[in-house]
Parts: structure tokens; sequence; C-alpha cells
């Protein structure tokens, strides 16, 4: 069986104007030459459906969303599926993920990973393909987006979960794949953290993770003779006066028999055009190849890591400070203004957040100050 995996799917700016007016081909027509030869084909749609009167949860970083339109664009350029495990779909409330989960079904489009509950939201995807069963598991890390037993949303990342949801799609269907939403954004690299979960889903049972969510592309690795796709990229989601890897991407095609072989779409997405538009198989060989010997090697992902989380050390280290405005924050970075937490203030916040049994306790505080 071909299986097709592409990234985030976000219409927005050019790209809404297109689609109100159903210019689906302008946006989408070279992508469809290749769903067409697809068993099956799914996208991670980034926002959630919105009809009107849907009022924009309160969070972290902007609320995005868009119209029935984004649906059937999909529907049009050939996609059967979408993941909805993002940090985006509970952007406008209940709401939101209620008409993003009705437009899709009304569409015919499958969708994992997202739902009224947390049990909804965590239920393994099987699809029929001729004689052969095909699982799809999709979660995606913490952010504003997660539902709980009571509460729409998306599924959580938890390797413990994900575990046993690959032992129970390993009893029902013939190949397992997890898609997962994570990273660092803008970074073309995996943390070490997500290499070794992900190499633990394929010791668990999966025949094959991919991951999105950076809004660039990543490597991939072939651990235990099974493909690890560490980023895909923006698939569509337009950014006017931006160029760069928040353009570029590929699609992943998986072809699963016997053995697991893959096939890369590369694509230059809403650039100069807001369309998604196909280039040749090997435009992005060279950097890939960059990208894979890294990630191949523990040592230098560890340098690469370490040198990245140092490039904005100190913004992180801002958070904690108990007087937050402009002049203080410039004048810190600046280095003269002195940090106004203790030593031993800060070895608490470590213990805090390190430990996990204080991170769950912390965590139950935040929620609770935040009024969820």
């Amino acid at each position: 069986m071909n299986i097709l995996i592409a990234g985030d799917f976000c219409p927005q700016s050019r790209v809404k104007g297109l689609l109100d007016e159903s210019r689906y081909g302008e946006v989408l027509g070279e992508v469809k030459k290749i769903t067409e030869r697809a068993d099956f084909s799914i996208l991670n749609f980034e926002c959630p459906v919105t009809i009107g009167g849907e009022l924009p949860m309160e969070k972290k970083g902007p609320n995005l969303q868009c119209s029935e339109k984004g649906v059937e664009a999909v529907k049009w350029a050939g996609f059967q599926g979408v993941t909805l495990a993002n940090n985006h779909l509970l952007d406008f409330g209940i709401a939101g993920v209620r008409n993003t989960l009705d437009s899709c079904k009304m569409h015919g489009i499958a969708t994992v990973g997202g739902g009224m509950n947390i049990e909804e939201a965590s239920q393994i995807l099987y699809i029929k393909i001729g004689e052969k069963t095909l699982s799809i598991i999709n979660c995606c890390e913490h952010e504003f987006s997660i539902a709980s037993a009571t509460t729409a949303g998306a599924n959580p990342l938890d390797p413990v979960q994900q575990y046993y949801a690959i032992k129970e799609a390993r009893t029902k269907a013939d190949y397992v794949l997890v898609i997962v939403h994570g990273g660092h954004e803008h970074w073309q690299l995996p943390s070490i953290r997500m290499q070794n979960t992900y190499r633990f889903f394929i010791d668990a049972g999966a025949d094959a993770v991919v991951n999105h969510h950076q809004h660039c592309f990543s490597g991939y690795e072939t651990y235990k003779e099974k493909p690890i796709f560490y980023g895909l990229g923006n698939f569509c989601f337009d950014k006017p006066n931006t160029s760069g890897i928040w353009n570029e991407g590929f699609m992943v095609q998986l072809q699963i028999d016997n053995s697991i072989d893959f096939q890369i779409y590369p694509y230059l997405q809403c650039d100069k055009e807001p369309c998604v538009q196909l280039l040749e198989p090997s435009s992005y060989d060279g950097r890939i190849k960059e990208l894979n010997g890294i990630i191949a090697d523990p040592e230098l992902l560890q340098k690469y890591q370490k040198d990245y989380y140092r490039g904005d050390e100190r913004k992180y280290a801002q958070l904690l400070e108990p007087l937050d405005n402009r002049l203080i924050s410039t004048l810190q970075r600046r280095g003269r203004f002195p940090s106004l937490i203790s030593k031993k203030r800060k070895l608490l916040a470590l213990d805090f957040i390190q430990c996990e049994s204080h991170r769950d306790r912390l965590i139950y505080h935040l929620l609770r100050y935040n009024n969820k």
C-alpha cells in the first residue's frame, strides 16, 4: 500500500481569498497529481473550522481559523484523512472542534487525534486498503489544545499511552503509523528527547513515525529498518513577504509491503504565488543529507541542540523574573540590570520543573490560576 503524508495545512491570507472563491486548483492543483496515485493520503489540519460566533480561547500565540472552504479544498485535492492533534485545534474553543469534526464527517474525510473528549481524541484510526489494514495514531505536544475527560481538544503526546495504543493497533491492523505534531519551531533538527521518543515508538511496534509542526523541514533516519521523519515543513500555510525555510517542505509517500520504502515529494509553498509548487525530486537532497548526518551522530546532535538552546537563554531566564516590563528586560539582556531571583530560588524553580512529581503539581496549580 502507498500512504501519502503531508504537513501543516492552514489556509490564510492569499490562500484564503482563493479558497473563498472555490479556486482550489490554483492552490493545490499540482498536489492532486500525487494524491491520485496514493492508496490513502492524510495531512495535518492546523486550524479549526469556524462558522461565526465562536470566541477565541485565551492562550499564548495566534488563534488560527478557517471556513468550511478549507475542508472542501482538502477534499478536492484528494486527501482522505486529516490529523487534528496539533496546538491550534482548540483555538476557537469547543465549538471550533465540533465544527471541524462535523465538517470533515460531512465531506467524507477521516479524522484522527482530535475529539470532544480525551476518549474520542485518543482513538486509533483504522483504514482498510485491499486485504490489509493500516492503523494511524496521532498525538501532539502539550500546549493549549489538549483534550480532557470532559472537554474537547487534541490527543496529547504521552509515550506510555502511545505504547498501549501501538500494542492495541498491532493486534487489529497489519501496519502501524504514528504521526506526531511537535518539535522546536523554525529549527531543522529534532531534539534528543524527540529522537529517543520516536525510536521508542518503533521499539514498541510502530512501522513508521512522521513528525510535523516546526514550520520547516527536517531530516530523517532509518531505525531498525523503519523510517522516522522528523519534520515535513509547512504544507500550505501562507505568510506573505516570507521566504526561506517557511516556504519549503516535502510530502512523504510510504510504500508498505513486507518491507517499508519511501519517496519524498519536495515543494515550494506560498512563496511568490499562493500555491503548492512541486519541485524536482532531488531539490533538497543536499540539505537533507546534511541534516541526516547530524541526526545520525549523537554527539553532533547534542552539540547542535546545546548551541540552539543557548541562543535564547536570556529569553527563558527572564520568564522567571518577578518584574516584567520592556525597560528591565532590555537592561537585563544588555547585562546592565541584575537578576532579581536568588540562586536558592532558581534551584527551587529547577526542582519544580525537572522533577516529574513537582511538575505535576505545578501544572495543576497553574491551570487553576488560569481558571481551567
